[in-house]
């Protein structure tokens, strides 16, 4: 028996050092970090942002402007798209702009002044029977979230996902 208890300790323990590189690879903080450490730019960067929570792009979007603000201090021409396809997305409603302002304030900073695109997926947005007339005109309705991060990937975008 005790036997037993130990080997399911030391299995669990070694399933949990083995599972940290991948838990460090896929942090976006530590993404970011290879970037920067590469004598070149990337293609460009795509960030996809899709989660449950209608409130989540109030803490991704200034995590992201955070994390864009290095990419350019070292890659200050580098391409940049923000793909959201969650029900996080629905925040960026124009009728959502007073609800969640910072949101909407720093959406309109990152396409208005630092160019980089952000996309909503339409087909979501069908699906909970939201228009793309309900969107502000700084927030690009995508066809399909998915498919317009493969469209990035395939011009040699680097995906970080939060």
């Amino acid at each position: 028996m005790k036997q037993n208890k130990r080997s399911i300790l030391i299995t669990f323990i070694l399933s949990f050092f083995f599972m940290l590189p991948v838990s460090f690879a896929n942090n976006p903080d530590n993404q970011i970090e290879q970037l920067l450490s590469q004598p070149s730019a990337p293609a460009g960067v795509v960030f996809e942002i899709v989660t449950g929570s209608a409130n989540s792009l109030d803490w991704t979007l200034p995590k992201i402007y955070k994390l864009i603000k290095k990419l350019r201090a070292r890659y200050p021409q580098l391409e940049i798209a923000i793909v959201t396809h969650g029900n996080e997305q629905f925040a960026l409603k124009t009728i959502n702009n007073r609800k969640h302002k910072k949101v909407h304030s720093i959406t309109q900073q990152l396409v208005q002044k630092n160019n980089v695109q952000l996309h909503v997926c339409g087909t979501y947005a069908n699906m909970k029977n939201v228009s793309e007339e309900e969107f502000p005109d700084y927030v690009d309705v995508t066809a399909e979230g998915p498919a317009t991060i493969n469209d990035y990937i395939a011009l040699g975008y680097q995906l970080i996902k939060l």
